[in-house]
Formats: structure tokens, C-alpha cells, sequence
């Protein structure tokens, strides 16, 4: 590169293909008292993006509940949210999509997806305990979506395999409205001492700024414009947006980050994600209230020819922006040395709050930190809203089109083995769960439980949403979702503290659309508020959609709970013969939205079941408190599928220890609203024989409704006269499922 550097002229064609509008362009002159050079532009293209600014979420975002007593770090302060466990330890967690790489190239997207939410854990000083996911795809009948799921799992398990994180929980939906765009949303938590966390700061004028990790390429340049646009024909060829991981790199940057920060050597640290040095650079600035100068000939890049623009907006993974304190390079650089990896000093701290960057000496652009990031000149947009006219008629469900003359025995093996009911092995045998050796419960109960190692105390973690339930109703579905996660949660004998969030949505300019992101937001509020959950951060991501369709309304919950003592360590599978079955909550005649109507009828319609969340919140601390008391052998919610479902689930599930059940329902309602109807605030518990009156008694006392239902035993699952099914054909539908599907030929 060479100091006479000539930056290419900004044309109007030019500011409207940087995704900037004529009023941004305006204001983008008002912060710099100029025309911006080229240089300039791609920066604000891609800070004021959506996928970095939040500019049509934030106004929304903000009135989500974000303070609680255990918060470290509150919502949009830090990499991730941190939650203060006691004992001197924190927990950081998060969860953020790679949607539109995903869409485009699999593997590397998905993969590329788990590496960048890693790196958020940290940055902050935390070790990765735990990696999970909650994926959507479109039918498994279509071969390209088949494909997609395979290219995905794939890159998920081979980086956070081979980084040596136990994946352990998620959730894989498939939906004909996923169909061109999946949904790949990837959360990690991770473990710090509260007194050894990091922060994404930049400040102390001349302290040096290094960057440390991999070098700089081409690839994943544009990669937040790219996701802060819908996708079309021509999205394939946007291929070089879409990053390249190395997960052995990582893993040795995970080692030489948490060394530096443990020897107190920075001031603050970022991971180079969406935007790379724009973003981290001009974030860490901004918050520190200062300024800093980048010499970009300095980077470390390993292609030849890049041009500023290039290396400003490359995302290159497994790299770190580090402000070293004054007078500690060399001890930084000795520790990445040790660790093989590259550390150079790009620039240095300033106090002119403009963030510089230099060419050969010569300024090539710069602009005011602050005017570029969320909270300070990035601009906030408050978008209209229209209720869509298909919600008065999808909504509408006449009971009399579903005939009950059925044979039901058949009905629940089609149900088992429907793709968004049955057992996930495919995906999740692909991934390593127990490496580390924490992991208490991996995939297949209601949520993952990492035991913290010198401590009696233990993690339980999960992903839930039902987009379903959003299309129909999307504040309902909101508050459901928070709800099951919830739910979840304490059925496995934690106490739910916080949630994350990934929030999937189309076009946000469209009316219709930001409908239902505004009433989905709104309703997960309502709910986080009375599970006193406070949302600790996460993502937007918008435009969703593929030439044909948008996806569902999709705002997945990643919540984080606390298990006080692992004796409390609660699963949703039956136990001893003999034991008594119990019903918590109440059977109600509703099937709409559910999957039972999705399934056999090949239906998205009906009205989404009613949610109480004061009584769902009463019944989830009173389960608790009876877990507590050891009176439980065994918790597992109602959800998709319904009551004949979850009880399946209790008897089959444990595969290295299955048994039946006897079950007597009494309700006098419609048999397919009694064995598939999700009527929510419901759970089916076992408990020893002589505890069942206990039992009872607990519940009755805190006014719950407790009905005795039946009895565990035998090698059949027997739902009264309706239902005799033998365990091994249950298993072959529940367990084979997915493989059959996956690997069916074109």
C-alpha cells in the first residue's frame, strides 16, 4: 500500500448500494462538517447497519426489563450479560445468529456463528462451560433443506468440538417458512470470578492498542450489511460475506486472553465480530470516552493488495482489539508468542474522541467515535406498525372439521415421530456433550444442567421458542416462549435468574412485520417482569425472509437458571416401578396453533392457548419448592404435542432405563384436545409411592391443582381406553425419526 493512497469518488449509486439512505447520508455530513470519503462510508455502512446499530429495535429494547440484583453487567454494556452467582463467581452468557451466512454457506456459517458467541464469553474473562443452539428449517422433504441441516449440525459440532466446549442443549424446529432462510442462533455461557472480569473499554491516553489472534483477510467483509438485508436469487454470490472459523486457533486464544486479563495487563478487550476493527475500535472508544488512532499498514493481513476500507471492514475470525496498559506490550506479546499467535500494535489511545485511522502516516479517515455506535450518533427509528388482516381468520377453528373416530394408538406414533416432536439424536450424537466433564444432564431432558466444580451448585440452561404461536399471536407467543423456558428450568430444580435473547424477524419496514416484532418484544417483557427474569442482551436480526416468504415471528429465549444443590438435579423421565404420576395445572379443550394440527392436518391455525402468567409463575415456584424437599423423582413439562406427548417422553426418553405408565384421565373434554392439546401451565411429575399423599398435600396447600393421573410401570404406555402402545415401537418412531428423514434421497 502506498501513502498516496486514492480513495475512489462517493456517488449517490454509491451511498444507496452502502445500504445508507438520503437522510443518514445527511447527518453522516452533519457529524464530519464534510463529505465522507469512501473510506468513511463503508464504516458508517456498517455501524449504522442493523445488524450493529439495532437503529429499529433499540427504542423497543429499551423498554424491556434490564435491572435485577445479581446483574454484573447490564443489557448492551458489555459483550454479554454477566450474572452474580455468589460465592465470588459470575455467570456470562449469550446468544446471537448467524442467519444469512447459514442460508448461504452452511458449514462455515454455522460454524463461524458458534466461534463469534465464544469469543463474546471470553472477552469478558469468562472460560466457555457450555455452547447451545436453537436452529429452524424449512420441510425435511425438500432436499436443499435437508442439506442446509446437514451442513449446519455439521459446522457446529466440528468447531465446538474441536474448541473443546460441551454442546449441550437447543431445540431444532422445521417450518415451511424457513424454508430459504434458516434460523442458526448459537448461545454460549461461560464462568468468571466476579473480581477478574473484563470490559470492552478503551481509554488512558498513549496506552498502546494491539491486535491480537489471527490475521486480517477478505472474508466476511460487508458480513453486517449482508445480514441487515433480505435474501434473494442473488444472495449465493455473496458467498465472500460469509466468514471462515478456525476453531484451533481459538482455542488457543481463549487460553492466551483469559492469561492476560488474569495478569491484570489491559485496560479493556473486544472480540472482532460483525464490522471487525470498525466496530471494536469505535465501540471500545466510545465507551471509554476517548479517542484512538489506527494505523492500518500496521495490521497483521494475510492477502496481499487490501486496501483500508478492506481491512477496516474485514471480519476475519478469531481476532481481538486488546487496549494494553502503557509499559505491558511486551508482556502481552510474550504470553501470545507462547501461545503461537500473532499480537502487533495497531494504534494507541487518545483524548480527541475521534476515532483516526492512518495510512503510511497520512489520515484516511476520521470520524467522531461516538457518532458511530448504538446510544450515541447512530440513528433510532420508531417504525410503523399494522396488525396483519390474516390474523382475524387464522385465528378462527371450527372443532367440527376434526373428526374423533380415529385410531389414537396411531395417532401418537405419527405425532412421536413428526420432525419437530421427535428425538434430535442426528443432530446432537454429532456433538460432543460431556467434554470438560461439568455436564450433569446433556441433550434429551428439559433443559442441560453444568455442574460448577468445587461447589454444590449447578447451571440448569435452555433455548425455547415457539414460532408457531408468534404468527398467530405474537404477544402471547412472546410470553410463552419466556414462559416454557422458564418452565423448563425449574422442572429440571433450578431457580430461573435471567434470559438472552435472539430475536428473528423479517423486514422491519414492512408494517406487518414490525407488528409483530413490537408485540413479541412487548410480550416477553410481560413475562420477564413477573418471572422477575431480567434480559441481559442479546440480538436483532431482521430480514429474515427469502423471495417467497417471511419466517415466522421468532424471538428465541436462551435463560439461564441457578441449581442451589445438585441434590435437587431433577429429570423429566420415569423412575421406579410403582411410583404415582401426577398432573400439575389443568386440561383445557383447546388445539389451536398446535402441533397436532400442523402434523396430521397439515394446518397453522387456531387460537394460541391461553397463558395466566401470574398462576404460571405461582405453579413454577411451588414445583420448585417441592423438588427442594426431595419429595420428586422425576418433572417434565407439556408443551408441543401435548399431555400423550410429554408422557411418552417420561417413559422412553431414558433409553438405557425405559419403563411404562398406566394412565386414567377423567376430563370430559374432546380426546384430541386431552392427548395433544398444548393447554400451557402444565407439568407431569412422579414421585414414590409413599410420598404420593405429600404430595398432594404440598400442592394443595399452595392451591395448585395436583390430579393423581396414574402409576409408572410395565413396558407399554396405557392412556385409558384410548392408547396401548409397547415401548419399542414408541422408540423406533420417537429415536429413528430424524435418521430416516435425513438421509432420504432426492
Amino acid at each position: 500500500m502506498a501513502a498516496a493512497y486514492k480513495q475512489p469518488q462517493v456517488t449517490p449509486e454509491m451511498v444507496k448500494s452502502h445500504g445508507l439512505n438520503e437522510e443518514e447520508y445527511e447527518k453522516i455530513k452533519e457529524f464530519l462538517g464534510r463529505e465522507p470519503n469512501y473510506t468513511e462510508l463503508g464504516i458508517y455502512s456498517v455501524m449504522w447497519s442493523e445488524h450493529c446499530s439495532y437503529k429499529n429495535s433499540i427504542a423497543l429494547l429499551k423498554k424491556l426489563p434490564r435491572e435485577g440484583k445479581n446483574l454484573l453487567a447490564k443489557a448492551g454494556e458489555e459483550n454479554a450479560g454477566a450474572v452474580d452467582i455468589g460465592g465470588g463467581m459470575a455467570v456470562v452468557f449469550k446468544i446471537e445468529s448467524h442467519n444469512h451466512p447459514s442460508a448461504v454457506e452452511p458449514y462455515q456459517g454455522a460454524a463461524t456463528g458458534v466461534g463469534g458467541i465464544l469469543r463474546d464469553i471470553f472477552t469478558m474473562g469468562a472460560r466457555p462451560i457450555a455452547s447451545l443452539n436453537s436452529l429452524r428449517f424449512g420441510s425435511p422433504e425438500n432436499g436443499r433443506v435437508r442439506y442446509l441441516v446437514d451442513g449446519v449440525v455439521r459446522g457446529i459440532g466440528d468447531y465446538g468440538n474441536s474448541f473443546g466446549v460441551p454442546t449441550v442443549a437447543g431445540e431444532v424446529y422445521f417450518d415451511e417458512s424457513y424454508t430459504g432462510n434458516p434460523l442458526v442462533n448459537a448461545m454460549a455461557v461461560g464462568i468468571v470470578k466476579t473480581d477478574q472480569m473484563a470490559s470492552a473499554v478503551m481509554k488512558g491516553e498513549g496506552n498502546p492498542v494491539m491486535i491480537v489472534g489471527s490475521k486480517t483477510g477478505r472474508d466476511g467483509i460487508h458480513g453486517a450489511t449482508f445480514a441487515s438485508e433480505e435474501l434473494t436469487e442473488a444472495s449465493e454470490e455473496r458467498r465472500p460475506s460469509v466468514q471462515i472459523g478456525d476453531p484451533f486457533t481459538e482455542k488457543l486464544l481463549v487460553e492466551a486472553t483469559l492469561e492476560i486479563i488474569r495478569a491484570n495487563l489491559i485496560v479493556g478487550i473486544q472480540d472482532m465480530g460483525a464490522a471487525g476493527i470498525t466496530c471494536s475500535s469505535s465501540e471500545m472508544s466510545a465507551k471509554g470516552k476517548s479517542g484512538v488512532v489506527i494505523d492500518i499498514d500496521k495490521v497483521p493481513v494475510r492477502e496481499s493488495g487490501m486496501i483500508p476500507y478492506e481491512i477496516l471492514l474485514s471480519e476475519s475470525q478469531e481476532r481481538m482489539l486488546v487496549c494494553v496498559k502503557k509499559g505491558k506490550e511486551d508482556e502481552v506479546k510474550a504470553i501470545f508468542d507462547k501461545w503461537g499467535l500473532d499480537s502487533t500494535i495497531v494504534g494507541f489511545v487518545t483524548d480527541d474522541q475521534l476515532m483516526t485511522v492512518r495510512l503510511d502516516g497520512e489520515i484516511v479517515s476520521q470520524i467522531p467515535s461516538d457518532s458511530l455506535v448504538l446510544g450515541g450518533g447512530a440513528p433510532v427509528y420508531t417504525r410503523e406498525t399494522k396488525r396483519p388482516a390474516y390474523m382475524d381468520e387464522i385465528v378462527k377453528l371450527n372443532m367440527d372439521d376434526y373428526p374423533l373416530d380415529q385410531n389414537w394408538a396411531d395417532t401418537l406414533l405419527g405425532m412421536l415421530a413428526a420432525p419437530n416432536i421427535c428425538h434430535k439424536g442426528w443432530v446432537f450424537d454429532q456433538y460432543d456433550s460431556m467434554v470438560r466433564t461439568n455436564t450433569a444432564i446433556g441433550p434429551g431432558s428439559d433443559a442441560a444442567i453444568m455442574r460448577l466444580r468445587k461447589t454444590r451448585k449447578a447451571l440448569a440452561l435452555t433455548t425455547d421458542c415457539n414460532g408457531r404461536y408468534c404468527y398467530i399471536n405474537p404477544r402471547l407467543g412472546g410470553q410463552s416462549a419466556v414462559a416454557e423456558a422458564a418452565r423448563n428450568i425449574v422442572c429440571s430444580g433450578g431457580r430461573p435468574l435471567a434470559i438472552t435473547n435472539c430475536l428473528n424477524f423479517g423486514n422491519p419496514y414492512k408494517p406487518e412485520i414490525f407488528y409483530g416484532f413490537a408485540e413479541a418484544v412487548g410480550g416477553m417483557g410481560d413475562a420477564c417482569r413477573v418471572f422477575e427474569t431480567p434480559v441481559t442482551g442479546g440480538n436483532v436480526s431482521f430480514y429474515n425472509e427469502d423471495p417467497d416468504r417471511a419466517v415466522f415471528p421468532t424471538p428465541v429465549i436462551g435463560m439461564l437458571g441457578l441449581i442451589e444443590d445438585i441434590d435437587h438435579i431433577t429429570t423429566q423421565w420415569f423412575k421406579n416401578e410403582g411410583d404415582a404420576i401426577f398432573l400439575l395445572g389443568v386440561n383445557k379443550e383447546e388445539l389451536g396453533a398446535s402441533e397436532y394440527l400442523h402434523t396430521l392436518c397439515h394446518q397453522t391455525r387456531g387460537p394460541v392457548p391461553e397463558l395466566d402468567l401470574k398462576f404460571e409463575h405461582h405453579l413454577q415456584r411451588k414445583l420448585l419448592k417441592v423438588i427442594k424437599l426431595g419429595l420428586i423423582q422425576s418433572a417434565h413439562d407439556c408443551s408441543e404435542g401435548g399431555l400423550a406427548v410429554a408422557l411418552a417422553e417420561c417413559c422412553i426418553s431414558n433409553r438405557e432405563a425405559q419403563i411404562g405408565a398406566t394412565i386414567k384421565l377423567k376430563d370430559a373434554i374432546r380426546t384430541d384436545c386431552l392427548l395433544f392439546g398444548e393447554t400451557q401451565s402444565r407439568v407431569v411429575i412422579s414421585c414414590r409411592p409413599e410420598h404420593a399423599g405429600e404430595v398432594m398435600e404440598q400442592f394443595k396447600g399452595y392451591d395448585i391443582p395436583c390430579a393423581k393421573i396414574g402409576v409408572v410401570g410395565g413396558d407399554t404406555l396405557k392412556i385409558n381406553d384410548l392408547i396401548e402402545v409397547g415401548l419399542d415401537l414408541l422408540s423406533d418412531r420417537y429415536f429413528n425419526a430424524m435418521t430416516r428423514f435425513m438421509e432420504k434421497v432426492s
